[in-house]
Order: C-alpha cells, then sequence, then structure tokens
C-alpha cells in the first residue's frame, strides 16, 4: 500500500509540473509582450533590506535619475531597499521606470515608484532573470545579497559563454566589491586559471554616478548607438 499511495502521489507530482508548464509560458509571454515595448533599459540591482537613509539607497536614487537625463529608462525588481531607490530616482526624474516583481514570503513587496503600466508579477526567478537580460542595455550593481551576486554571476556567464550579447556591468561602490573582485582575478584568473582575462573585460568598478553614465555612454557610443536605439 505505501508504495502504490508513494507512486500515485509522485504521478500527482508530476502531472502538476507539467500544468505548470503553462503557467510559466503566461509569464514570459506577458513579459515578452510589455518589456518589448519600453524601449532602452539599465537595470540596478542590490538589496531589499537597504534603508532610505542608507548611502547607497541615496546613490542608487540619484544613478536612476542620471540615467533618465541620459536617455535611458530603468528596470528594478520592483520591490524594497535599493529597487525602490532606483524606480524612485527614475520616476522623479521623468523617466521610464519598470518593475519586475517576485512573489516572495518576506521582503519583497511593490514600491510605489513604478510606472502603473509597467508593473509585472511573477512567481518564477528564472523567467524574471530571462527578462532582465533580455531586455537591458546594461546592469548597474550595487551592494547586495545573494539575489544580487545571482543576478551578476549569470549575466557573466551568459556573456561568457556567448548566449547573450555583451553589455557593461558596473559595479558600485568599491568599499563593497573590491574584496570579491580581488578574490575573482587573484584565485580565479591567477590562481586557478578558471577564468580568462577577457571574461573581466566587461565589468567596471566605480563609486560615482557619473563614472556609471560615462561607462553606458562610451560603451554604445562605441558601436554607433545612442540610447535612442
Amino acid at each position: 500500500m505505501r508504495q502504490e499511495k508513494h507512486h500515485k502521489g509522485w504521478n500527482e507530482i508530476k502531472t502538476n509540473d507539467s500544468w505548470a508548464i503553462f503557467k510559466i509560458m503566461g509569464e514570459f509571454v506577458n513579459g515578452y509582450e510589455k518589456l518589448s515595448k519600453i524601449g532602452p533599459c539599465v537595470s540596478i540591482f542590490g538589496s531589499a533590506r537597504t534603508k532610505p537613509d542608507n548611502k547607497y539607497y541615496k546613490l542608487s536614487e540619484s544613478i536612476a535619475s542620471k540615467i533618465v537625463e541620459a536617455g535611458y529608462g530603468v528596470i528594478t525588481g520592483g520591490g524594497p531597499g535599493i529597487m525602490e531607490a532606483g524606480n524612485k530616482g527614475a520616476h522623479l526624474a521623468g523617466g521610464t521606470s519598470v518593475g519586475l516583481n517576485i512573489d516572495l514570503p518576506f521582503e519583497q513587496h511593490d514600491n510605489p515608484y513604478i510606472d502603473n503600466d509597467k508593473s509585472l508579477d511573477f512567481d518564477y526567478f528564472f523567467v524574471r532573470k530571462v527578462m532582465f537580460v533580455k531586455y537591458s542595455q546594461g546592469f548597474v550593481v550595487m551592494p547586495g545579497g545573494f539575489g544580487t551576486l545571482d543576478e551578476l554571476f549569470e549575466a557573466i556567464t551568459l556573456i561568457q559563454t556567448h548566449k547573450i550579447e555583451k553589455f557593461p556591468i558596473i559595479l558600485v561602490g568599491r568599499d563593497f566589491w573590491a574584496g570579491l573582485m580581488d578574490w575573482i582575478e587573484k584565485t580565479l584568473l591567477e590562481g586557478f586559471g578558471n577564468i580568462s582575462e577577457k571574461d573581466l573585460s566587461l565589468i567596471h568598478m566605480v563609486d560615482t554616478e557619473d563614472e556609471v553614465i560615462t561607462i553606458l555612454d562610451d560603451f554604445y557610443k562605441n558601436l554607433g548607438l545612442s540610447p535612442n536605439f
């Protein structure tokens, strides 16, 4: 009897997995339809736990405003902390403010600075990550936790393996990122040879808003493109 019950339960799980395909498909279709219309945008990542009085919250808001002034929109994960700061900066500067929200048991709730027609909700992290990569002209990565690192390393991996076109990846805050970059260069590159030097060519480490904009502008000018492409 136990084997039969276990077998039945397993079949039910497999059936549920099959039906989940349609929900996943729906998230992809909705994301593609809405985001294909937004124009060139830059994604800002960072911790949901960053408070408004934190220097990186204020810096994220300022960076987002500068990004809008440079002709881009801003995409964030739609939640609090750095995400809220990014959407707030874009909104107050009169630019496109996109939020890709994820349903989580803690931390995540929509922030009020997302454009009403540009707020998307996802149940699946992997669908959401596809949207970030597909519709971003650059990643601005603020101090964050595991989710921020996940987005960062996925983008680097996809560029390294030529699965997506190159775009600039900008780490903001040398005091936060310097230790990680030092380990990557001295251990991954020089110590073990697990990456090549060119894999790091698109990663920039900066401290200011102006450095972020200079990197974005230089990258696309070299391709003969402006923010209105």
